[in-house]
């Protein structure tokens, strides 16, 4: 019985929490404003930094050198120091080009 009267109290707030769900408008970027990218410290990540610098046009041998530093970091398990290192290089092939 205490146990009806407990869901019974809760009810109208859950339909308030459900309501304000339910009419909240979705935040959406302005036409002009590039989406926010949501990155996580993953393989994945990795991956995708790699293949960014690669597609860079004529990296230096030393950005090249940090690039392979940051993946071979990524691949040993040391995802957030290889991700650093990798956003490195892709600054620096960003800022020569």
């Amino acid at each position: 019985m205490a146990h009806d009267a407990w869901m019974l109290r809760l009810a109208p707030l859950a339909f308030v929490l459900l309501a304000t769900q339910v009419a909240m408008p979705v935040a959406m970027p302005a036409a002009n404003e590039t989406p926010v990218r949501v990155t996580t410290d993953s393989g994945a990540y990795c991956q995708e930094l790699v293949v960014r610098i690669a597609a860079q046009p004529n990296p230096g041998s030393d950005i090249r050198l940090l690039a392979e530093e940051g993946k071979r970091l990524c691949e040993t398990g040391h995802v957030r120091t290889g991700i650093a290192k990798l956003r490195r290089a892709l600054r620096a092939t960003q800022q020569g080009s």
